[in-house]
């Protein structure tokens, strides 16, 4: 393949340009009237999707668990969680999605960083100290004893639940380490075999039974500080303190990704597979190493700084006060990653931990929240956590029959029409504008996908989100108004010729050569300059 024109680190790939549809499977479809999505259910929207425009699908966790959290906890690598169907269920799914000619990716569905206690591995290890999986996790002695008589832990790491980062066992008498809930113990990455076993016996048997690509969950987590000293009073008046401090990218982070990508290099039978990581606490320096191209440890990044933007760092799903130019400037982050350098990243707008970004960014007011939730697919990607509203049939909106409860409630705005059989039917709704969108993406992906030199307009506008961005002789100018008033904008260099070429108000409700937008618009112009040199 060639470069791309202007920006010569940067080939171009199926998974650049590929439009992949989020999937929760919980709460996608349900097939067989359990009240939970499944593996049938989302085989029998796969032609959904691909109407939609999406070329590829990209599944939450899938496998075996006692769902402590919901799904991230895997008991048994090989075998789908039963509520969500069988193996075969998941294997004729895969089938189905390439006869469409789609790609199918799955969380690693190892979680690599931890796995559930309930897992055979760990039931070896916590048998006794001398078990041969002993060092498959972390295991130490309390560094002492409280006058209660109570065991302390070894170091005062903060789960990023709550509470201490250890658990203390009583069979061994010892304290095993886990950043997450205290039921997904910490998988050991030096150890050779722990690492041979993830690769061999699970990456392999996914790979096997065609799967197209992986998301690497907690993807910074696997090399972590094997002495695991106090974190220090980062905190105040805190007992435990973050644990990233000292297994966030770790000694042998640089090793452990090419380790695992040299694996599914040598079983992919021709296939391009993706690795896409959640690097949520890695510096852009180790971004930009993880996903070189010249490096090969892994295809791209989700960032995360624009999703972060507006909570409250106690707790994230409550909103705190900040101003647009924030956003903008996390945005920005994920634009300028990919200048200069062979490294790859990717934006979205939420996903199954984020709360909705058009409630976050926009304006989801009944009179305001199709328009702005238009404005926002200008952007990248949203989906659903609550069950997805197929109908306005009463009471569960067609996700399963009227008689069966579902495992978490809907959102109650399908009775307003905020469903797909409703949304199909009218040619202004969010999903007819979503294949627009996707179409204009697909038209003009050399300035959507792979433009380069992003650079604001007007960055102190509180209002206004505009930006440039370019490929060879094209320039896109993006303006976005993020409030409900209607406000004015300006193009640099407007003597040019700048045609309008995608926007989120109807054709006859916008003149193009004005330079004024309506409440929650947004607008994208492509200039072409030719020169002789061209010709």
């Amino acid at each position: 393949m060639l470069a791309i024109p202007g920006h010569p680190e940067t080939l171009p790939t199926w998974w650049k340009e590929a439009i992949i549809y989020h999937i929760y499977p919980a709460s996608f479809k349900d097939s067989n009237n359990d009240g939970w999505g499944d593996m049938n259910g989302v085989t029998s929207k796969l032609e959904y999707i691909k109407d939609l425009g999406g070329n590829a699908i990209l599944l939450c966790p899938i496998c075996d668990s006692p769902q402590d959290d919901m799904d991230y906890d895997i008991a048994s690598y090989k075998k789908v969680w039963p509520t969500y169907g069988s193996n075969e269920d998941c294997f004729n799914l895969i089938n189905k999605t390439h006869e469409l000619n789609m790609k199918f990716i799955i969380d690693l569905i190892i979680h690599p960083h931890h796995c559930s206690s309930e897992h055979p591995w760990f039931k070896e290890s916590r048998s006794s100290k001398n078990n041969a999986k002993r060092d498959w996790f972390f295991w130490r002695p309390p560094k002492g004893f409280d006058k209660e008589g109570e065991p302390i832990p070894p170091d005062d790491s903060k789960s990023f639940f709550s509470g201490s980062a250890w658990t203390f066992d009583e069979h061994t008498q010892e304290f095993y380490l886990h950043l997450f809930a205290e039921t997904q113990p910490d998988l050991n990455w030096e150890n050779e075999e722990c690492r041979q076993a993830i690769y061999e016996d699970v990456i392999s048997f996914w790979l096997d039974h065609g799967v197209d690509g992986f998301r690497i969950d907690a993807g910074g987590l696997h090399s972590e500080t094997q002495d695991l000293p106090d974190v220090s009073n980062i905190i105040s008046d805190s007992k435990w303190q973050p644990c990233v401090v000292y297994h966030s990218n770790g000694p042998r982070i640089h090793e452990r990704h090419p380790e695992m990508n040299q694996l599914m290099n040598r079983l992919k039978d021709g296939r391009e597979i993706v690795i896409v990581g959640e690097m949520a606490y890695s510096t852009d320096e180790d971004k930009r190493l993880l996903t070189s191209t010249g490096r090969n440890d892994m295809s791209h990044q989700f960032h995360f700084h624009h999703i972060h933007y507006g909570l409250d760092p106690s707790f994230r799903y409550n909103l705190a006060p900040t101003e647009l130019k924030y956003w903008k400037l996390a945005i920005q982050e994920s634009f300028k990653f990919i200048n200069g350098n062979d490294a790859w990243s990717t934006i979205h707008m939420e996903n199954h931990n984020q709360a909705r970004s058009i409630s976050r960014f926009c304006d989801d007011s009944p009179k305001y929240r199709a328009i702005s939730g238009k404005l926002l697919q200008s952007i990248p990607e949203t989906m659903t956590k609550t069950p997805m509203p197929w109908s306005h049939e009463e009471p569960n909106a067609g996700f399963c029959e009227p008689s069966v409860r579902p495992w978490l409630s809907l959102n109650e705005s399908f009775r307003d029409g905020i469903d797909v059989e409703n949304e199909i039917k009218d040619p202004q709704s969010v999903l007819h504008f979503w294949r627009k969108a996707l179409k204009f993406r697909a038209t003009h992906k050399e300035l959507a996908v792979y433009g380069y030199d992003f650079e604001f307009v007007d960055f102190d506008n509180k209002k206004l989100f505009s930006f440039t961005k370019k490929y060879c002789h094209k320039t896109l100018f993006a303006a976005l108004n993020f409030s409900s008033d209607e406000i004015s904008f300006e193009i640099p260099n407007d003597n040019l010729t700048y045609s309008l070429a995608f926007g989120n108000y109807s054709e006859e409700k916008v003149d193009p050569s004005l330079r004024s937008l309506k409440p929650w618009e947004g607008r994208i112009y492509i200039h072409e300059n030719f020169s002789l040199l061209d010709l």
